[in-house]
């Protein structure tokens, strides 16, 4: 395309809803001939339908990756900016939001066309304020125009999806973010239209059709409706204020935010825009409230830049040219797009250079690697794919084969699927279109886009019908309609058992806090009712609120389900569940996710409530410990005392002795006779509250220690089981029992034998005694078992006349610290001296 002077270049610069392109299709179509970039294909696709009415079919072209309708006698060209003909010698040429040079993706695209794109009469670029000092320092001469927004585009504060006002449209950034959204109007508000950048112009232009006939009031869309999309939209509402932009999760710029929240408002009717939320990431802080409402952001200071026109002499000139450093201070080296990531993979194989011996074919592979990667497989399969592709283009006639190409059309060519299925087949369609569209790769070009045309066209429908199918409640937007702008006049009623009664209309159950639709309203008028009930469930929740925080000790208990997770009645209702604390006595207090719906004073009072229930039933249950909890932290108590007690309670009242034993040496009478005065054993082989072991605190034991994430609320052993198989739930020293041998010896019962073989003992010092063989029976230990008890006591089988078992005192062995254990669960029975007596049998 010639260059004519400078100074025929035009910049119109200002905010969204300022007319600016309006105003270069009106150049342009005052002038012979005309062509207008634009960033993306839907918006081209809009504006070549304008053009259509005021020239005719015969004589306007559109132009972009996937589609071209050039006839013969083209004279005005609407094209997308990456597929403007620049060799074309038109009166007009206009680029718009060329502020997208900054863009680090696509940014040298449309800085190469600010460059190099000009009109034989007049150039005009639109864009934002905030691209001046770039005009400035790369046209000079340019003649810059600043038009003021036509209308009032004003901020209006957080507003939940239910309380949306008509009209308004919902912008999120990813696609499955948008069908959450939509799936939630649909069941609150009837249904919403879905606009994302990857539709097809039919399957967008169907959508957007029925938000424009008012068949739904609302529009969920991705930031592709920022880019000029006409609609009629009165608030714009985003879900989120973080996007993913190729690389990282980044907050918008405040000028993208601009750019989105201007859809809002048209012409002469002003707008509003908003967040979802009120806090946190997604809300809006006021220093981005005044730059939007007042149209100020901070200038660009460069744009990204590729060459142009590269040097297709070789593959190693080509790749060299599209690496070059750009010469102006205002201009940055674009980062290594996917195209030129393809082309260096493909220059690494052999056979891709053999071929590559005239500039010719060195085009023709840079164009091979210019197919988007529209699937958005990444760059290895992508390079896969370009590598079959070029394959075909550099051998024979350069041609692609019909029947690889038909192969994959007709792979596609299937209506059958979910929103996403379609989508995919869409996305793999846009390549063929692409591949159709370049003139040079197949023997019948126009065949094979009408083809692929064909097929996307007939994906797009279906897709519409999906969409619809999925997000739109025709029955619950029209009832919505009957009912009015405040559905929440009509009467509600909570009945005893808390159904939910909307004019006759059962539509859920307040079970608690929680309100659960009923099952044969989903996806009907009945459900969306809901918008009627709001202001009386509140109501009512804040009642129940009130009531919990009163609860009588009665009223409230422990979930008898056997769970990991210990957790806190009302009645049946579960309220809160028990997590790590500062210590074992003082675990934490979750409330359940069913109460965030009540204040945060009303979730205090509750909480406080279940925390003083819950002190008072370990008081109850577990003395012994709320005692020891107490010393730990007691100054006055000594070291010695405060490291037992902190032992006990760190391990629920059960503690093996070889494991504290340089602690409890430190005792002095005094604290030991205050350990057994607070209920608490001293024994041979272990510390223990024998309270403990009874069902009722055993229990609360448990509970304390699965809060802690020590060990399930459902593993206890047996009730009133003495001795356990070592394999048995709950024969471990954190239950109460210590395994010895193949059996598991409750430790109270281990500390009786003890006692009772020390006292047979008496005085007679190391001479041969015998134990009565009736206790051993009694409790059902096995011989082997009670020998290695003894053992550990530090007494041996001594030799007999008869077959009586006698027994001599050889003196405790020596006690050795453990090394810590892998298993907390089985901490005592593995400690100390008696560790044989865990790793025995």
């Amino acid at each position: 395309m010639q260059r004519s002077a400078e100074h025929a270049v035009t910049a119109v610069l200002g905010p969204t809803n300022t007319g600016k392109t309006h105003l270069a299709v009106e150049r342009m179509c005052g002038h012979s001939s005309g062509m207008i970039g634009f960033p993306l294909r839907l918006l081209a696709r809009e504006v070549y339908d304008r053009v259509v009415k005021l020239k005719g079919e015969s004589r306007v072209a559109l132009i972009t990756g996937e589609e071209k309708i050039v006839p013969k006698d083209a004279r005005w060209f609407l094209c997308t900016a990456e597929s403007m003909p620049l060799d074309k010698d038109l009166a007009f040429v206009a680029l718009d939001e060329a502020q997208l040079g900054a863009d680090p993706e696509r940014g040298h695209v449309f800085t190469d066309r600010i460059l190099r794109a000009r009109g034989r009469e007049e150039t005009m670029l639109l864009g934002s304020e905030s691209l001046r000092p770039m005009l400035k320092a790369l046209v000079p001469g340019i003649e810059i125009i600043n038009r003021p927004r036509f209308s009032t585009l004003s901020y209006a504060g957080a507003k939940k999806i239910s309380r949306l006002p008509k009209r308004s449209a919902i912008v999120a950034f990813s696609a499955e973010e948008v069908y959450a959204v939509a799936e939630m109007l649909r069941r609150l508000r009837g249904g919403a239209a879905v606009v994302m950048g990857a539709l097809s112009p039919r399957t967008r232009n169907a959508q957007v059709a029925m938000f424009q006939a008012g068949e739904v009031d609302y529009l969920v869309a991705t930031d592709a409706i920022g880019m000029g999309l006409n609609m009629d939209v009165a608030h714009v509402a985003f879900a989120s204020l973080n996007k993913f932009d190729g690389h990282r999760q980044r907050r918008l710029r405040v000028a993208e935010m601009a750019q989105i929240a201007g859809r809002a408002g048209r012409h002469q009717r002003d707008g509003t825009f908003g967040a979802l939320v009120e806090e946190g990431p997604g809300a809006f802080t006021p220093e981005e409230v005044f730059a939007i409402e007042e149209h100020r952001f901070p200038p660009l200071e460069q744009l990204y830049w590729r060459q142009g026109e590269p040097d297709y002499s070789s593959i190693d000139a080509l790749i060299e040219s599209l690496e070059q450093r750009p010469e102006h201070r205002v201009l940055w080296a674009a980062p290594q797009s996917t195209d030129l990531a393809v082309l260096k993979r493909m220059a690494e194989e052999p056979g891709v250079r053999g071929r590559c011996r005239s500039s010719a074919m060195v085009a023709r592979l840079w164009a091979a690697c210019g197919v988007p990667d529209f699937r958005k497989l990444g760059v290895d399969p992508h390079t896969r794919f370009v590598a079959r592709l070029f394959g075909y283009l550099s051998e024979g006639l350069g041609y692609i084969p019909h029947d690889w190409f038909a192969a994959e059309i007709a792979r596609l060519d299937n209506v059958a699927g979910d929103v996403e299925t379609l989508a995919g087949r869409i996305a793999a369609a846009r390549s063929w279109s692409y591949i159709a569209n370049r003139a040079d790769w197949l023997a019948d070009p126009a065949h094979w886009s009408a083809r692929a045309g064909a097929v996307e066209e007939r994906l797009s429908d279906a897709l519409h019908l999906s969409l619809t199918q999925r997000f739109v409640d025709k029955r619950t937007t029209l009832l919505m309609r009957q009912i009015g702008a405040d559905p929440r006049a009509l009467p509600v009623t909570i009945g005893a058992q808390g159904e939910v009664m909307v004019e006759d209309h059962a539509i859920g159950r307040l079970d608690g806090f929680r309100f659960v639709v009923a099952a044969d309203a989903r996806a009907t008028d009945k459900r969306l009712l809901l918008a009627a009930a709001e202001r009386r469930l509140g109501d009512e929740r804040a009642r129940r609120g009130v009531a919990l925080a009163e609860a009588e000790d009665s009223a409230l208990a422990l979930s008898a389900d056997v769970g990991a997770v210990p957790t806190l009645l009302w009645g049946e209702l579960a309220v809160a569940t028990l997590a790590p604390g500062p210590t074992l006595l003082r675990p934490r207090v979750l409330l359940d996710r069913a109460l965030d719906c009540l204040s945060v004073e009303a979730r205090g009072k509750i909480e406080a409530r279940l925390r003083l229930w819950l002190a008072g039933q370990l008081k109850r249950s577990v003395p012994g410990l709320v005692v020891l909890d107490s010393v730990q932290r007691d100054p006055a108590a000594s070291p010695a005392s405060r490291a037992v007690a902190a032992a006990l309670v760190a391990h629920g009242g059960i503690v093996a002795r070889a494991d504290i034993a340089v602690a409890v040496d430190g005792l002095d009478p005094v604290a030991r006779k205050a350990f057994r005065g607070a209920g608490f054993t001293i024994g041979a082989l272990d510390l223990f509250d024998p309270r403990l072991l009874k069902p009722g605190a055993a229990r609360w034991r448990r509970v304390l220690l699965a809060a802690r994430g020590t060990c399930p609320v459902g593993a206890g052993p047996r009730e009133g089981a003495t001795v356990l198989d070592r394999a048995a739930p709950g024969a471990t020293l954190a239950h109460g029992y210590r395994p010895v041998g193949a059996q598991a010896v409750r430790i109270d019962l281990i500390e009786r034998i003890a006692r009772a073989a020390h006292d047979a003992r008496g005085s007679q010092g190391r001479k041969p005694f015998v134990l009565d063989p009736a206790l051993a029976l009694s409790m059902g230990l096995t011989r082997a078992t009670l020998e290695q008890l003894m053992g550990g006591f530090g007494f041996r089988p001594a030799a007999s006349d008869d077959d009586t078992l006698r027994w001599s005192w050889r003196g405790r062995p020596p006690v050795r610290s453990a090394p810590p254990p892998r298993d907390t669960a089985m901490a005592g029975a593995m400690a100390g001296a008696f560790a044989a007596l865990g790793q025995a049998g």
